[in-house]
């Protein structure tokens, strides 16, 4: 970090995710499975990634702004080439990189792609060293890449420090605007003094900080514990051009019910995380569909102020309440319920949730789409939340008080 700190030229500056970035990711529901053989519908291939272009570009996903199509481990072959170059395993990638990108962006999408800043990446594929940054860099930006996660397995300390910086300054060398995504902090334990998130901010677009999300409703609720339970160092770290990155949307798959998926989703765009889906677009299901293209929530998450949002109610009954500032003087409001036995009935007002006094709002259900009425701060309101559910809010301020 000491070398970091060191580098003025380290900064990222350029330009690229000013809110957080929207698409589809294989890994969570792919993984590492190469046997096309044996699974050729759900093997990591570039069939796989032309059908999710093709459903991106063709369902309604792309005019939302689900614009990244993200390949992650398991892409390329087990040997970098003669002049030391990364290649796309041959057998499951006949086409080329290349080839696929000019696929991807003929349908206005943009393509990401994975490596891992160490011997191999986690799945065990050649990884970057720091002798590859560079090359790899040019390699990326040559075959039309548009985002770069860069992991962190089998690499020391030491190397991460230089490694990311040194990543971020060869990517802005190639001239291609590239969305950097670290994992940086993950390895480092997400908190400081390890993590020093100034200079993450400054080098990074987005950034993993804690564990891999898995599909079920325990991994979802131990990311918020640990996302909102670090909030006062986290919340500040993120804004346009740099974001907190949670992991992937699991909604569509099959761990979580539909009160935990539109849970997962409410809490994903309070926390202005980037909305990388990792589920099979070809087979989900009408109601998974309907939570991840709801037009208002997509607008909050993309809301050009890029404030992340806090949890600032916790109360005995197991419901929580988060609120994120919005531009326009708007807010979303999310009321949580951990219970598992019945609905709630939750009664509070906005002036206990610190709003200003005497202004009034117009209340709009953020998964109903109906206007709920105008709300004065000091009025008592009660929402119903299901178990594991959310009622979420989205407010326009109709009279703020004179200041």
């Amino acid at each position: 970090l000491a070398l970091a700190l060191a580098l003025p030229s380290v900064a990222l500056e350029n330009g690229l995710a000013r809110t957080p970035p929207m698409g589809w990711m294989s890994w969570e529901r792919f993984r590492c499975n190469v046997d096309c053989q044996a699974d050729p519908h759900n093997c990591i291939s570039e069939q796989l990634f032309f059908e999710m272009a093709d459903r991106l570009a063709e369902d309604g996903w792309r005019e939302l702004g689900y614009e990244y199509i993200n390949i992650d481990d398991c892409w390329s072959a087990k040997q970098r080439d003669a002049t030391g170059q990364l290649v796309p395993d041959p057998k499951r990638f006949p086409s080329g990189i290349k080839a696929l990108a000019d696929y991807v962006h003929a349908r206005g999408l943009k393509l990401g792609i994975y490596g891992d800043l160490g011997i191999f990446t986690c799945g065990g594929y050649p990884g970057t060293t720091l002798e590859n940054v560079k090359q790899d860099a040019q390699t990326f930006a040559a075959w039309g890449v548009d985002m770069l996660k860069l992991d962190g397995c089998y690499s020391s300390t030491e190397e991460q420090a230089k490694g990311y910086p040194e990543m971020a300054r060869a990517l802005n060398a190639t001239g291609r605007p590239i969305v950097y995504s670290c994992s940086w902090p993950a390895y480092q334990g997400g908190l400081p003094p390890k993590v020093n998130y100034t200079i993450l901010a400054e080098i990074c677009n987005l950034w993993r900080n804690y564990d891999d999300i898995q599909d079920s409703w325990e991994s979802v609720l131990s990311i918020v514990d640990w996302f909102f339970t670090n909030q006062d160092v986290l919340q500040p770290a993120a804004g346009p051009g740099h974001w907190n990155d949670p992991d992937m949307l699991i909604i569509g798959n099959f761990g979580l019910s539909f009160e935990q998926s539109r849970s997962q989703m409410a809490l994903w765009t309070v926390m202005a995380a980037p909305l990388l889906m990792s589920t099979d677009l070809r087979t989900i299901s009408a109601s998974a569909k309907e939570i991840l293209q709801n037009h208002l929530m997509i607008q909050i998450n993309q809301d050009p102020l890029g404030v992340q949002g806090r949890r600032i109610v916790k109360e005995k009954s197991q419901i929580e309440v988060f609120l994120r500032p919005l531009s326009r003087a708007a807010s979303a409001l999310v009321f949580f319920s951990r219970r598992t036995d019945m609905p709630f009935r939750y009664t509070t007002s906005l002036a206990k949730l610190h709003f200003p006094e005497d202004a009034v709002y117009e209340v709009q259900d953020v998964y109903a789409g109906k206007i709920v009425g105008a709300l004065r701060t000091a009025d008592n309101f009660s929402v119903i939340i299901n178990p594991s559910g959310v009622v979420m809010w989205y407010l326009r301020p109709m009279a703020l008080p004179v200041q």
